[in-house]
């Protein structure tokens, strides 16, 4: 009896992942491919098969390449400020200052805060009336609409991506910074390297890993992000702010096309899963080899 519970001892601590994986994860996954394939317009509760029509009248469709584009802006724009910035002030912090802990607190505030909250806040500072115009009148500009211009619209979205983000991804360098050797660092001072050579030879090479990491994780996240837009912008004006994860809200609970949204995303997980092979080639792929 002890030896069979010794072999199977192993699956059962993997059961209640894997009952969570496929309840949550292969069940909806599959039940969307399967969805694509229908057409519930006419009939929710009774849809027609199309086949393949909801793909073809996609890659046919002038505002999924809009918001592709705008997905794809977001990500370029976005994910180098998320992975560069925060490892700088990572850097800063971990040196020898007064009041550390009061820096990594502020820092970090924008992380507790609701994305939610965050969005009505500075949906207020952007408003035609808010603060930012205030500022830009004084200096005897015209007010902008940051959210009702489409130049300004998905930049002044990534804004708040950003200042949600930074306080994340700087804890993570923080903890890969612990992992660095101080010998390392000294030898570098004994050479006489200043302080950017410093880490540039050293810190950077070192917490690579992380960096990939970093960039993977705010990728993902620029692809899938919602709140913001739906709270700020609603994806307009013009589709100017509009992203695929909205495109699929929109389509699947406004418009009621669960064939056409599921399309949507599952075009989005092929998307998100090129990204994270590109990851495991140009930055993991060491560890995978045998």
């Amino acid at each position: 009896m002890f030896r069979y519970y010794k072999k199977y001892a192993p699956y059962l601590f993997l059961l209640p992942a894997a009952v969570i994986l496929i309840v949550f994860f292969f069940i909806p996954f599959f039940q969307t491919i399967y969805f694509s394939f229908f057409d519930y317009q006419n009939n929710i509760y009774a849809p027609d098969f199309v086949s393949l029509k909801n793909y073809f009248a996609l890659f046919h469709s002038n505002i999924f390449y809009k918001v592709m584009f705008n997905t794809f802006l977001y990500l370029f724009v976005a994910v180098p400020i998320l992975a560069i910035i925060p490892l700088f002030i990572a850097i800063l912090i971990n040196q020898k200052l007064r009041f550390l802990t009061l820096y990594k607190i502020l820092i970090y505030l924008p992380v507790i805060v609701s994305i939610v909250v965050a969005a009505i806040a500075f949906k207020w500072l952007y408003a035609q009336t808010g603060i930012l115009n205030f500022i830009i009148e004084q200096f005897g500009f015209s007010p902008i609409g940051w959210l009702t211009d489409t130049k300004f619209s998905l930049i002044s979205v990534i804004v708040v991506t950003i200042w949600k983000g930074i306080g994340y991804y700087m804890m993570i360098y923080l903890a890969a910074l612990m992992s660095v050797p101080n010998e390392l660092y000294e030898a570098c001072d004994i050479d006489g390297a200043s302080f950017l050579r410093k880490h540039f030879t050293v810190t950077i090479p070192h917490i690579m890993p992380t960096i990939a990491l970093v960039s993977t994780i705010s990728a993902i996240s620029a692809m899938k992000v919602f709140a913001e837009i739906y709270v700020m912008t609603k994806g307009g004006p013009l589709n100017s702010s509009k992203t695929i994860v909205y495109y699929i809200y929109e389509r699947a609970f406004e418009n009621l096309d669960l064939g056409y949204a599921s399309a949507l995303a599952v075009v989005l997980l092929v998307v998100v899963m090129l990204f994270s092979l590109i990851n495991i080639i140009f930055f993991e792929k060491n560890k995978y080899q045998i």
